[in-house]
């Protein structure tokens, strides 16, 4: 699977929000992009200039927040997002500036997190059912249990209402993840002879089969 969609933007003007350790961004640049990126985080930026001159390649980073971009109007050709803006305190605000700079008839490609997903349900059971809080909603689990305090999840209808009035055309695509199939290891606070036992009886063959729009990840294509 390649969303993010490499093969496309030689010689386009490319923004990445949330460069995190530079690896989709090399792929940018070796692929011919005039390329730009944004992290919150300097740590993060730093370690993809170095990461960059080792490589011999360029690009134009600053240290940036998602829902306050410094670029112009209409600045890029495709702008490209991977689990990024669930985490910014407001996403409306971040979609609405990934739009802002986006040219019309650019193409954004954004994943944020799938609320009704089956790692959104383990944890739904693990911190909420066995804990006799069945009533806990999934945007208070996730936001307390997956990743960083204040993580957000979406429905497919939720992801269209939010990306919908600020781009003309927005197409959503559910994955399975790793999670979902509990084909890989997970954080330690989550380790337990519960998840062991999960992990030696889960049904990922019926799954893959039957439940595959209950994926992680919301891939979200948007053109302006």
């Amino acid at each position: 699977m390649e969303f993010a969609g490499f093969g496309q933007v030689k010689k386009k003007r490319v923004l990445e929000i949330g460069t995190g350790l530079g690896a989709d961004h090399q792929k940018f640049s070796e692929a011919g992009a005039v390329l730009y990126g944004i992290d919150l985080t300097r740590r993060a930026v730093e370690h993809t200039q170095r990461r960059f001159r080792v490589f011999g390649l360029n690009t134009n980073l600053q240290v940036a927040d998602a829902e306050d971009l410094a670029f112009e109007n209409e600045s890029f050709d495709f702008v490209y997002s991977w689990g990024v803006l669930h985490h910014t305190p407001n996403t409306e605000r971040a979609v609405a500036e990934a739009s802002r700079v986006l040219k019309p008839g650019g193409t954004a490609k954004i994943m944020i997190y799938h609320k009704y997903s089956f790692v959104g349900l383990m944890l739904w059971i693990r911190y909420a059912l066995l804990r006799l809080k069945p009533m806990t909603p999934l945007s208070e689990i996730y936001s307390q249990y997956l990743e960083s305090p204040g993580t957000k999840a979406y429905s497919i209808a939720e992801a269209r209402e939010l990306f919908g009035g600020k781009f003309t055309n927005v197409d959503i695509e559910v994955v399975l993840t790793h999670g979902d199939l509990l084909s890989s290891a997970v954080g330690q606070r989550h380790r337990g002879l519960v998840l062991q036992v999960a992990r030696l009886i889960w049904p990922r063959w019926l799954i893959r089969t039957f439940f595959k729009k209950y994926g992680l990840f919301l891939l979200i294509t948007a053109t302006k």
